[in-house]
């Protein structure tokens, strides 16, 4: 059986999954429940420091994204950090970690961006004898409006200080969350390791209005007439945080950096996409809000028999193995020939493949007597637009061109070698060259 203990930046725990810093985190109960559930770690949810308590909002705090099936795809939220006082918070924390000490228990924290605030808080969460802290330099509503949050995270010269005190003033290691609300991630990733930061976690919430309402004409969750902008996550924001994980795994400033993957975990086999492009472990959120807390026992299941299949006995073997093939598209082998194939057996004749085929891409989707779709190699580009909007798992499929064989569209042979993109005359690296 593959082994599905994690430690990241030191940190231990039975599994990599670990709930993100949010409401599920928000309390001793719901942890307890977590951990009974199996997951491997928490990430508590966000800590202010003394002062003027956080009122959230008492009217709706989530907007939300459905599929046609409706399955929630994004959820957005105008919730804060939490609202219950920091004493009662760091004696939950101080517990759950006494009578759990095999799980991750990471502290989430977010103050003025004032070197005496870090300073004052981070020994009493340290008293806690909780492994981590998470700095919040992401959340894109409410408090970035008060110079935190993503306000702080939109600057790399603030990360790079505010990870220089808390690596001065607390031994614990030291995760700084990165907003996805910036050009280049790059840019706050490269900031964080210059102020020490043992490892990065991304992506945080998308700056977001998720509807209107148009009798009231406001945004929703509308509060009396009201709407704000806050943060989008769930399974619609997955496709930008690989990216994001990515391009920092494969930057040569940024490479090695422990990462810590989040948005839009929902099954295993995000999580093993994650992992393959360079993250350590994952967290999730709106899965657990989705589902409830025991979805982590089919991530646990499905991940180790994923693993097994492949002859992966540990996490870090999978940690980054997909990184080496991200490149950049002017590296891509323009010899690698392909054109769709309908299986005549699996189609239901919808049409969907030739609507979309004919309308908006190449006519290269014939509908003949009886409504059987063909394709025409001679107009096909291997573009796979009939394949992702057939409604039939592997009806429309993409057969690679063997070499030798004859292009219809281009009139060539495809090349022997299909690896020779060196001298390939679209390769920029070789028009250079001459």
């Amino acid at each position: 059986m593959a082994n599905l203990a994690s430690e990241f930046v030191g940190i231990k725990s039975p599994n990599p999954f670990w709930l993100a810093s949010a409401p599920p985190t928000d309390k001793e109960y719901n942890v307890r429940r977590a951990f009974e559930a199996g997951w491997g770690g928490v990430v508590w949810k966000t800590l202010g420091s003394e002062g003027p308590p956080v009122v959230n909002v008492n009217g709706p705090r989530y907007g939300a994204i459905w599929g046609a099936d409706r399955r929630l795809l994004g959820l957005n939220n105008i919730e804060l950090i939490t609202d219950r006082p920091l004493e009662v918070n760091l004696r939950e924390i101080k517990a759950v970690k006494r009578d759990y000490p095999d799980r991750a228990v990471v502290v989430s924290l977010m103050v003025p961006c004032e070197e005496e605030a870090w300073k004052a808080i981070l020994p009493h969460v340290e008293e806690t004898g909780a492994d981590g802290i998470e700095l919040n330099f992401g959340c894109p509503h409410g408090m970035a409006e008060r110079g935190m949050g993503s306000a702080v995270g939109q600057v790399p010269e603030y990360i790079e200080m505010v990870t220089r005190w808390c690596k001065q003033y607390t031994r614990m290691p030291v995760i700084v969350k990165l907003t996805p609300n910036i050009t280049n991630i790059l840019y706050p990733a490269e900031a964080a390791k210059r102020g020490g930061a043992d490892a990065v976690s991304l992506i945080n919430t998308i700056n977001s209005i998720t509807a209107v309402d148009l009798d009231a004409m406001a945004p929703e969750p509308t509060i009396d007439g009201k709407g704000t902008h806050g943060g989008y996550c769930g399974p619609a924001v997955k496709p930008i945080a690989l990216n994001m994980v990515a391009e920092i795994a494969r930057h040569a400033e940024t490479a090695g950096m422990p990462i810590s993957g989040i948005g839009g975990v929902t099954t295993w086999r995000d999580a093993a996409e994650f992992l393959a492009l360079g993250a350590g472990n994952v967290q999730v959120c709106t899965a657990a809000m989705t589902y409830g807390f025991r979805i982590v026992e089919e991530m646990i299941e499905g991940l180790s028999s994923w693993m097994d299949s492949k002859g992966y006995s540990s996490v870090a073997e999978v940690t980054g193995r997909a990184v080496p093939n991200v490149t950049d598209w002017q590296y891509l082998n323009l010899n690698y020939v392909t054109k769709a194939q309908i299986d005549q057996d699996a189609c239901i004749k919808c049409g969907r493949c030739f609507a979309a085929c004919e309308d908006t891409s190449h006519q290269a989707i014939l509908m003949k007597e009886g409504r059987v779709f063909e394709v025409d190699d001679s107009e096909c580009v291997a573009c796979n637009l009939c394949v992702n909007v057939c409604p039939v798992e592997n009806c429309i499929t993409m057969r690679r061109l063997d070499a030798g064989e004859m292009d219809e569209r281009t009139g060539e042979k495809v090349p022997a070698k299909f690896g020779d993109w060196t001298t390939h005359p679209n390769n920029p690296t070789a028009q250079a060259a001459e």
